[in-house]
Formats: C-alpha cells, structure tokens, sequence
C-alpha cells in the first residue's frame, strides 16, 4: 500500500468568491462531537448516544509575496470577520496530479496575520489566515 506524504495537497482558498490560490501549509480542520454518554441502572455498560459534529478553525500559512499578496492585504485584513471562506484540500499523488474527491471547508475569516518583522533576522516572511468552519466538511 502506498503511503502519501504532507506536500501531496494542494489547498486553495477563496475569500468572498476572491481566488486567492495556493497555501502551502494547514493545519487544523479536525472533526469532532460533544459527545453524550448515557449510564443506566443496574450497573448496565454506558450508551454511546452521539452528539453534535464541529470542526476545528483551520489555519492557512504561504510565503508572503509582494506581488501577489501586497495588494490584496488591506482588503483581506478589511473581510476579518466578515469574509466568507472557501477551502479546497486536494490529494495529488506523486506526479502532482490531482486525484480523488477534495475536501470542501467553509466558514468565515477569523483571523489575517501579515508577515512578521525582525531586523535581526533573514527567515521567510509568510502571511496567515485563520478561519472558523461553518458546517461540516464536504
């Protein structure tokens, strides 16, 4: 069975129906419940009852690139709170093809963090979004 690796997703983002293309890293997106658990009489096993589903904020990072991100960060720093956000996360096998069904986030922009400032240091400058989930994944 053949494994698959980290950098075999491209993740798009979109913001207001706004492509703004490729990210290169996310993180979080976890799908969980609160979970109900039932406990009858007599000492009777616990009954797992479900509970509601919630997906965790997804945080999007790529390298800052004046060109094409310099102009749209006043507008994206103006959408916090406001933006709706769409998330595509699609496997790619070896070749960086396409394959298989993307998962589909939704939600709304939480949070833009513009690159960091450091005069003592040469690391890459990247810009992150963070975003709070709407639904389920798709």
């Amino acid at each position: 069975m053949a494994g698959t690796r980290k950098d075999q997703y491209a993740v798009a983002v979109s913001v207001d129906g706004t492509n703004l293309g490729l990210f290169d890293q996310m993180t979080g997106g976890d799908v969980d419940t609160t979970e109900l658990v039932y406990h009858p009489g007599g000492m009777l096993p616990t009954v797992a009852l479900g509970g509601l589903v919630s997906v965790a904020a997804v945080v999007l990072v790529r390298l800052f690139d004046d060109v094409r991100d310099l102009p749209i960060l006043p507008w994206l720093v103006s959408r916090v709170g406001k933006g709706d956000v769409v998330i595509t996360k699609q496997p790619l096998d070896v070749d960086g093809n396409a394959y298989g069904k993307p998962l589909r986030y939704q939600g709304k922009l939480k949070r833009c963090k513009p690159p960091e400032v450091d005069s003592n240091t040469t690391a890459e400058a990247t810009i992150e979004l963070e975003v709070t989930p709407t639904g389920s994944i798709s």
